[in-house]
């Protein structure tokens, strides 16, 4: 039946994905397209002639991949409720290289073209690295606990994808909490729009006219009608090109950037292993190794456009699965953005759609992503999947610490941690647990379940591996160095000893097997 069978490239909830998806990966850009004007201060014709096309391409090249992945899959199993991976710029690399690459040299020399052109060189390091992972990323993933992969991007979800829209919603909960309620009824209930337009769309229509309405009557501030004529001038034709400026750095200028590139190619790495094991949980098993090639070769293809902003395959798979997403929201959503990005439509739309509508929509896939954590794992390792949660969750507690002593004018230093920590405020603990935050949650969460499921060899095993990876500060450290954390490093190094005592005065063979079964892990 599988040879013979014929995927349908368009379902009848993919308009339903698709409005929520691209909605998702327009804000994204519509983020980065205002970090790279209003922070690096970037000339309006390198961010509006040259990066978005390059994501104009980059973008829709992996989209269309992603597509014909899941077309291939659906007619090798014979079915068609396949969905496509989601991508899209990668959300956490785009605020690092702005703030820990570019920003700094800008501040540093004054020149925006020299801040970009490090952040391109960046962005093609953590790409390698990526593609570095087609090698060992499905040895990692069959070994490594489901609970543990599907815990730490739990951790993300709810610390990245959910706190910072639902402290947005709030802000205007007027107008969230009733897109809120469209999101719910549509994707959680399955209740049919009037005349059948899709959640993710009616949510944007309705946001926009309350927020337009209530700006027109004076109620609100929140839309501003001269942005709309300011963005249109925008609108032209702008082609991609190819950019030899990776290749115009001098070393001397590139060793400091490894700090933060090798770290954020592991986690783009880790990510996409966890996101392909999140779609495996959903009923999709994609194979990693094209995940991974795809990944790393959009990082560099954009690099030699000119975008320092590399994408990757999104969180989110099973969110929209769920509201009925197949394989032509992929491609309907690259086309779309190339549209966007080659028309220089970016800053139109962000003066057009008010943020509080497409907020919603976030909290939702943040909200699936953290439920399908507990839905497909065994019961048991629920302490292991919250475990492999915290370290996210302390990273982002340190980030709102960050901003909070940012914005006073302030520093940690200056303060004295003592003093914070009589305020409850526990900072170096944070920065430690949170410190490669995705990585250090799989590391945990793996321990947790090993030691659950009795497997004290693998439990020591992982806390060895975590010992060497918090050594070199790829874990629970706050840069890359030799030795950077040393008693974080001495008790992952005790735990493995301990643990390979226990292992050792087993009376049963040492098993070393996968925990989880064969099928989970295809």
């Amino acid at each position: 039946m599988a040879s013979t069978f014929k995927p349908s490239l368009w379902g009848a909830g993919d308009l339903n994905a698709f409005s929520g998806l691209f909605t998702n990966v327009l804000l994204n850009t519509l983020v980065l397209t205002g970090l790279a004007l209003g922070v690096v201060g970037l000339p309006e014709n390198i961010v509006f002639g040259r990066i978005l096309p390059a994501l104009g391409i980059a973008l829709p090249l992996g989209n269309l991949f992603y597509a014909w992945l899941a077309w291939d899959l659906a007619k090798r199993e014979g079915r068609d409720t396949v969905t496509a991976l989601p991508y899209g710029p990668s959300v956490p690399q785009m605020f690092i290289v702005v703030f820990l690459v570019m920003l700094p040299t800008y501040l540093r020399t004054g020149d925006p073209i020299l801040s970009w052109r490090l952040g391109l060189v960046w962005a093609m390091i953590t790409g390698i690295i990526v593609l570095c992972g087609v090698f060992v990323g499905p040895t990692i993933r069959k070994y490594t606990p489901r609970a543990a992969m599907l815990g730490t991007l739990a951790g993300v979800s709810v610390a990245f994808i959910s706190m910072r829209p639902a402290f947005q919603m709030f802000q205007e909960p007027w107008i969230a909490l009733i897109c809120f309620a469209i999101i719910m009824l549509s994707w959680m209930g399955n209740v049919r729009m009037p005349f059948n337009i899709p959640g993710g769309l009616m949510v944007v229509l309705v946001g926009s006219v309350l927020a337009w309405g209530a700006t027109f009557l004076g109620y609100s501030d929140i839309m501003v009608p001269t942005k709309v004529g300011e963005a249109m001038k925008h609108i032209s034709i702008n082609l991609p090109s190819f950019s030899s400026d990776v290749i115009s750095i001098p070393l001397s200028d590139l060793w400091p950037l490894l700090v933060t590139a090798i770290p954020l190619g592991i986690y783009n790495f880790t990510e996409a292993m966890n996101n392909v094991e999140s779609a495996a949980a959903a009923g999709d098993n994609f194979n990693l190794r094209k995940v991974l090639l795809a990944d790393g070769t959009g990082a560099i293809v954009g690099v030699f456009l000119g975008s320092p902003f590399p994408p990757a395959v999104y969180i989110g798979h099973p969110g929209w699965k769920a509201v009925g997403g197949r394989i032509g929201y992929s491609m309907v959503t690259g086309i779309s953005i190339m549209l966007v990005c080659f028309l220089g439509l970016a800053a139109f739309l962000l003066a057009m759609v008010p943020l509080v509508a497409i907020l919603p929509i976030l909290l939702f896939i943040g909200l699936i992503i953290g439920a399908q954590a507990f839905q497909a794992t065994p019961r048991k390792h629920a302490p292991a999947i919250i475990l492999a949660l915290i370290p996210n969750i302390s990273e982002w507690a340190k980030g709102q610490v960050d901003g909070t002593l940012a914005a006073a004018g302030a520093t940690v230093e200056s303060i004295g941690a003592a003093k914070l920590a009589s305020a409850n405020v526990l900072y170096y603990g944070m920065e430690h647990l949170g410190g490669g935050a995705v990585l250090a949650g799989l590391m945990l969460g793996a321990i947790a379940v090993f030691v659950i499921e009795k497997r004290y060899n693998w439990a020591a095993v992982y806390s060895g591996v975590a010992a060497a990876l918090s050594f070199v500060g790829f874990i629970h450290g706050s840069h890359l160095a030799l030795n950077a954390t040393p008693p974080v490093t001495m008790g992952y190094t005790m735990m493995a000893l301990t643990f390979a005592f226990i292992a050792m005065k087993q009376k049963e063979p040492l098993d070393w097997t996968p925990v989880d079964s064969e099928e989970e892990h295809i």
